[in-house]
Parts: C-alpha cells; structure tokens; sequence
C-alpha cells in the first residue's frame, strides 16, 4: 500500500500518529507528483477502509479520513464536429429512395435539435410540426420539451414525412423513424447508421450519436445562442451536466436564438 509506504518514509505511526492533515499531504504530493484524480480518489478510497477497520475493531479512537472528500474529477471536454465536418457527414445521405431520405431526416434533425438515440429513435409523426418548424420531445417525466428546427432539417424531414411516412388521420401516433420491416428503427440500426456515413465521409474522428449532441451544443453557444437556452433545448435539468443555466422562454423566443446562432438554421 503506497500510503503505508509514505508513512513509514516519513516515521509515522499508521495506528497513533496518523491525522487529517497527514493525508491531506499525502493526497496533495500524489498530485504533485501527476497521478490521476481517479488514482488519488482510489487511494482516499482504501485508505478510508483502513482507517473503518481500525475503528470498528477498536484499534483507533477517531477515524481521521473523517468529512474527507475525494478531488472532483476533471471533467473530459466532449469531442465535437467542426461545422465543415458536420456538414460534410450530413451531405452522404441521399434523399432519392426510402433509406438515403430516411438517414437525411434522421442525421439532419439529430443535429439540428441535440436529441439523444431514445429521443429521436422515439419521435411519433405527430411530434413534428412541419408548419411550426417544432419538434416535441418526451422525457422520462412524462414532461415534453420543445425544440425549433432549421430549414435544413425541416426540409429533409418534410420531404421523408411526405414521401414515405404520410400520416394516417386515423392513427397520429405512428413511428416516425422505421426500419424496412415497418418497425420502429432501434438503437443498434441508428448506431449502424452513424457508423456507415461517418466511414462514407472519411472523417478521421470516432463519431457517436451523442458527438452531434455535443456539436449541437457547442456550436451554438460558439454563434452566441444563450447557454441557458441551449440548456433548455437539450433538456438537462442539472446546471452541473453541461454548465448551463436553466432558463424559460417561450417558443418564439426559442425560435429567434435558434435562427440566429445555428449553423444550419
């Protein structure tokens, strides 16, 4: 154990001597010397189970690592598309059959709205509004959201609603996106899809659904979009997810921001 190794460096007593502020310096000259904030967390960890045997064998009368917290990890910045890149990945589905206008709406839109796989491998044709240019999005509260879409987006869904997915009056709950069987397209066929056009495009990045979510994001704030705004359109409800404010405004409002500061609006 490399504590045990530091107390005995520094001739102190594991059972009697040790104290807070004994491992505070010991966590801090784990960080001097580089080691990862997993690594030190790791090390608080067992030094902390240490210290709980000790204590509930009556070795030890106080538990030192006692309202010790652990580092707050570093949290990783999300890889992100450039809007040529984004662009360029966008423009490999062709519209001119069932698939290639299917894979258009679908990469066109997840980009355009920042939706999760479930959110849109989820969307209903009635959750679009062609004339609106509103998507509604369901959320595990039962609650929905609403996001504006960009001409781009609305013109590919409009010409895959139109074409291939004509709503049934009788029904308006139909699966927007589906698969050649007629099902709803899944999980696994949306990652396949990402997977193909990203290979087509010969973009040398790993791209994820959730990269386009990323990208989304990103871009608008880049084009001055107001971050609570965009927190509000990718639905977070924690400030600390994504850095963001929450924020209410109206549709028109959100339509506005959205116009001005997206790429592809």
């Amino acid at each position: 154990m490399q504590f045990k190794e530091y107390l005995s460096e520094h001739d102190i007593d594991e059972y009697k001597e040790t104290n807070k502020t004994i491992i505070i310096t010991y966590l801090m000259n784990l960080q001097k010397n580089g080691k990862a904030t997993s690594t030190i967390s790791r090390n608080l960890a067992s030094i902390r189970c240490f210290f709980q045997y000790l204590l509930n064998n009556n070795m030890i009368d106080e538990d030192p690592t006692l309202n010790l917290k652990s580092p707050k990890s570093e949290k990783k910045i999300p890889s992100i598309l450039t809007t040529e890149e984004v662009n360029l990945l966008l423009s490999q589905p062709k519209s001119s059959n069932f698939k290639g206008a299917r894979d258009k709406a679908m990469l066109e839109l997840l980009y355009a709205a920042g939706l999760r796989v479930s959110e849109i491998i989820s969307l209903n044709i009635n959750d679009i509004d062609l004339e609106l240019g509103l998507i509604s999005v369901k959320e595990n509260d039962n609650n929905q959201r609403v996001i504006p879409i960009g001409t781009l987006a609305l013109d590919a869904l409009t010409h895959y609603i139109a074409t291939y997915r004509p709503e049934d009056p009788e029904s308006g709950n139909e699966p927007l996106f589906i698969n050649y069987s007629g099902s709803r397209l899944t999980r696994q066929g949306f990652w396949k899809i990402i997977k193909h056009y990203t290979k087509k495009s010969n973009i040398d990045k790993i791209i994820t659904p959730h990269t386009l979510r990323h990208s989304f994001a990103v871009h608008l704030i880049e084009n001055g979009a107001d971050i609570k705004t965009v927190q509000e359109m990718l639905g977070h409800s924690d400030v600390s997810t994504t850095h963001i404010y929450s924020f209410a405004s109206d549709d028109k409002e959100l339509r506005e921001v959205y116009r001005k500061s997206h790429p592809r609006a």
